[in-house]
């Protein structure tokens, strides 16, 4: 169900006791005692947002500067024993935990422990600090934390790899994740919490003590991020992929029977993902002068004719029959699903 916080007045002076209260009781509910302190110098803003994905939650937020401390004293009064991954967003963070201390900055992933003492600065910048965070329990990753403690505090690259994978499916989760059902979130949150050890085991070299299952899984999200990022190419091809991939096509057809409660065959995959790219496109505003058949093109389709039989056959309409409608408000937007638990905490402006 959502449950959003948005208080009409807060005085500028009482924000930050506000947000510290409102983030303790709604975004992170379990016991976890911490000390913040906002810069003492600015007007302290915040935003804060939750999805729950059953053992694993995933927040965002954005703060203005501010310290977070939690202290042995503190750990002691309350731990969910959580490992908590956070990808910079904007601007930098300083973290210091068990011996290190690194600054982060956007594009990067950092891992702290909630077990272990820990000293979080956001700095000062142009903008607030944004972040996106996976918390997940200790007993979710399947690697001991005497090696994973070597991570803690540490810079890791959200580039390439596995990270760059995690990053798409973290921004793909934020952008739909609020129209998902509940068993489906819980689903995600065990394939988020899959590639999240798969980037860590990645780093520390110990990719081969994941279990069979994580390692198929982190294969099939980064088999459909190389669709995702492919689709406008009319030679994307089951073939392809495989070859990309260093797999056999067999093998590529069976990582897709066994990873969905629904299962598409990849060519289904790729013909789904082209047509929902090209009816968002054909409901944009911006995109309305458009031809139909340069849209189609766009995403991979190379016969007009085709495209317009196989959206027809998936929607009940023509493409200019659903851009038409679509363009008059008659297609009405999708409802997001009020089972989908998230949660929403908003410092109110001046």
């Amino acid at each position: 169900m959502w449950i959003s916080l948005l208080p009409e007045t807060v005085r500028p002076g009482e924000r930050f006791d506000w947000f510290n209260d409102t983030v303790a009781q709604t975004v992170m509910p379990t016991v976890m005692p911490t000390v913040m302190s906002p810069e003492p110098s600015a007007e302290f803003r915040a935003e804060a947002e939750m999805l729950d994905l059953g053992s694993v939650r995933m927040a965002r937020f954005a703060f203005s500067p501010l310290r977070s401390r939690r202290t042995p004293a503190l750990i002691r009064r309350g731990d969910p024993e959580q490992y908590q991954l956070a990808l910079i967003r904007g601007g930098a963070a300083v973290l210091s935990q068990s011996g290190n201390e690194n600054r982060i900055g956007a594009g990067e992933f950092v891992l702290w422990d909630t077990s272990r003492p820990s000293d979080t600065r956001i700095l000062p910048g142009p903008g607030p600090v944004r972040l996106t965070m996976l918390q997940f329990p200790h007993t979710l990753l399947p690697l001991p934390g005497r090696r994973l403690e070597r991570l803690l505090a540490g810079r890791l690259a959200g580039g390439s790899g596995v990270a760059a994978v995690l990053t798409n499916f973290l921004d793909c989760l934020e952008a739909h994740g609020d129209g998902c059902e509940v068993a489906e979130l819980r689903r995600l949150g065990a394939v988020a919490a899959e590639l999240a050890g798969a980037l860590l085991a990645q780093r520390l070299d110990a990719a081969g003590q994941l279990p069979a299952e994580v390692r198929a899984r982190v294969l099939v999200e980064r088999v459909r991020s190389f669709i995702e990022d492919n689709l406008g190419d009319p030679q994307l091809t089951p073939g392809a992929i495989a070859a990309r991939h260093n797999i056999s096509l067999r093998s590529l057809h069976q990582l897709f029977r066994s990873h969905d409660a629904q299962p598409d065959t990849v060519h289904a995959w790729i013909r789904r993902r082209r047509l929902e790219r090209c009816r968002e496109d054909l409901g944009s505003t911006r995109l309305h002068t458009y031809p139909v058949q340069v849209i189609a093109a766009r995403w991979g389709f190379s016969s007009a004719t085709v495209f317009s039989r196989t959206f027809r056959q998936a929607y009940g309409l023509t493409p200019t029959e659903f851009r038409g409608l679509s363009l008059a408000g008659a297609i009405a937007p999708n409802v997001e699903d009020p089972r989908a638990e998230r949660t929403s905490v908003r410092t109110p402006a001046s």
